[in-house]
């Protein structure tokens, strides 16, 4: 009985270990979207359609941003860089 007891504690730990590593890997995930290609298919499409949301609202913020702060240091009236900058925002408001 004790042989018994002891070689179903052993069983039990190894399957924990096993558990434990296949959950840290992924491998569970990976092999149902190896298995399943529709599934594949639809969260690539969506992950792209989200980058490339994200990305498009991320580049209108950081450019409004900066035209921004342009316009801001062009009514400072600094010489030459005010003069640069100001042929920038120009350029930038015609292309619109």
């Amino acid at each position: 009985m004790w042989l018994k007891n002891k070689k179903v504690n052993i069983l039990e730990k190894s399957i924990e270990k096993l558990s434990n590593m296949l959950q840290e890997g992924n491998y569970v995930e990976w092999s149902y979207l190896l298995g399943n290609k529709k599934e594949i298919i639809k969260r690539n499409l969506l992950a792209g359609i989200a980058r490339g949301v994200g990305i498009g609202i991320g580049v209108t913020i950081i450019t409004a941003i900066l035209v921004i702060l342009l316009q801001k240091i062009v009514t400072l009236n600094i010489p030459v860089i005010g003069e640069y900058i100001a042929d920038i925002v120009e350029i930038v408001e015609r292309s619109r």
